[in-house]
């Protein structure tokens, strides 16, 4: 055994992983990214309560802006949470953002209607969405540091690809909900207070995340002088420049890709496909099931053939796919067409993103790998994730062409094709800077 191996903390031992230490870092997650992917299925019964403008379009374009507001405050949160997971330890960072996350939700299940408090509501959602945002910008680094960090050599990327997998779980848990709300429940009752319940659900973060997260051990030890939040930004900026770009390359085209393959279906299936609701909500569950199963396999294969090989080929294919898809899916309108599509496409984009966020995190030490790619992801998701349901309902509304949202997922990733090559392979080697001294047990506990 080498003498970094035999340095590194006890939690980061392979010996010491216990599956159910992953399981409780995953729930975490996708019980936060649940509250954004609800929002999604629900933007246009959102879009009547609180946006009561005569324009259908035009109130689906108000809603789905109003989610792309939380998405503004997500920079700002990857900065004071990345820095304080990287200072302060993961598992600090990651009971924080779960209790805010629960708070924002809370307040957007229960602020009442447009015709009972006017202008007040849509702006509580705003403020609602805001507060989602902020906390969700730091639980991608510090989630996928502390995975990467307790996971064994050689397994990080099947270790490291739960990170997407639970994102889609939260979009197949939510696509659930939403299909069994929609066919329970009668339009009008879905309408007035249906959709509701989802978020009232999402409270239920703090608790049950919170306890679950107590019970993790801390894989990070903090260094003796921690830099600031502006010294850990300069320092990415200037000894990390590469993994940043590839970074922010990478997750542009993951997180269009996403977004206008998985969360924007259910928008997309109602009022471009005119499929009935509940097939259009189940359109999450089926994309949720593909994300949940092909982010592990992403993982798995990258460990086994390098993380470059599964990111470029997971970009062809969907290069190679999308528009086939699109034209079968307008051309022939129904459950099956819709079906097929929304499971081959997001698992395809699925295969890469996972990669993507093992490959950009091992490409830093870990005195800057939470917050590297807590602010890369927030500032890139914020610009182009937060934008892109709108983006393709504006190009659907003045092209008049259905499949406008495909150009938009070909050219975003032509674009990211060639950044897995501005990274050395990472696959076999061992975690960078992973070396430190032994970490006493009161501060594992």
């Amino acid at each position: 055994m080498s003498q970094a191996r035999s340095r590194e903390p006890a939690a980061l031992q392979p010996r010491s992983v216990k599956p159910a230490v992953v399981v409780a870092a995953v729930l975490g997650n996708a019980f936060e990214f649940f509250d954004f992917t609800v929002y999604g299925v629900f933007a246009v019964m959102i879009g009547r309560v609180f946006f009561p403008v005569e324009s259908e379009f035009v109130q689906i374009l108000l809603s789905l802006g109003t989610f792309g507001v939380g998405f503004l405050t997500r920079p700002l949160g990857s900065i004071v949470f990345g820095a304080y997971a990287d200072r302060a330890g993961r598992k600090p960072a990651m009971m924080a953002t779960i209790w805010l996350m629960a708070f924002g939700t809370g307040i957007l299940g229960l602020t009442p209607s447009y015709a009972a408090i006017g202008l007040a509501a849509p702006l509580v959602i705003v403020v609602a969405r805001m507060i989602q945002g902020f906390a969700a910008g730091g639980e991608v680094g510090a989630a996928t540091a502390y995975l990467l960090e307790v996971a064994p050599e050689g397994r990080r990327g099947f270790f490291g690809g739960w990170q997407f997998a639970s994102q889609g779980l939260a979009v197949a848990v939510g696509g659930l909900i939403g299909a069994l709300l929609s066919a329970s429940l009668t339009p009008a009752a879905l309408q007035a207070w249906g959709w509701r319940v989802p978020f009232l659900l999402g409270i239920l973060i703090a608790p049950v995340g919170g306890y679950i997260r107590m019970k993790l051990k801390e894989t990070h030890v903090p260094p003796a002088r921690p830099q600031s939040m502006s010294g850990i930004v300069a320092n990415l900026a200037i000894n990390h420049r590469a993994p940043m770009i590839a970074g922010c390359l990478l997750t542009m085209a993951g997180t269009i890709s996403a977004y206008c393959l998985s969360n924007y279906m259910t928008t997309y299936a109602i009022r471009t496909l005119h499929l009935p609701t509940t097939v259009a909500l189940s359109a999450s569950l089926v994309s949720g099931l593909s994300m949940l199963i092909f982010s592990p396999i992403g993982g798995v294969l990258s460990d086994r053939i390098g993380r470059r090989p599964v990111i470029v080929l997971s970009r062809v294919l969907l290069l190679a796919a999308t528009y086939p898809a699109f034209w079968l899916m307008t051309s022939h309108p129904s459950k099956w067409t819709l079906w097929a599509m929304v499971a081959l496409l997001p698992g395809l984009n699925a295969l890469g993103v996972a990669v993507s966020l093992v490959f950009i995190p091992e490409s830093m030490p870990p005195a800057v790998r939470a917050s590297g790619l807590a602010i890369l992801y927030a500032v890139t998701v914020a610009v182009f994730g937060g934008s892109a349901q709108s983006v393709v309902t504006w190009l659907i509304g003045v092209t008049g062409d259905p499949i406008a949202p495909a150009y938009y997922v070909l050219v975003a990733n032509l674009i990211a094709l060639g950044a897995p090559f501005l990274l050395k392979e990472t696959a076999r080697g061992a975690l960078m800077g992973n070396a430190a001294p032994r970490v006493p047990l009161a501060q594992r506990r």
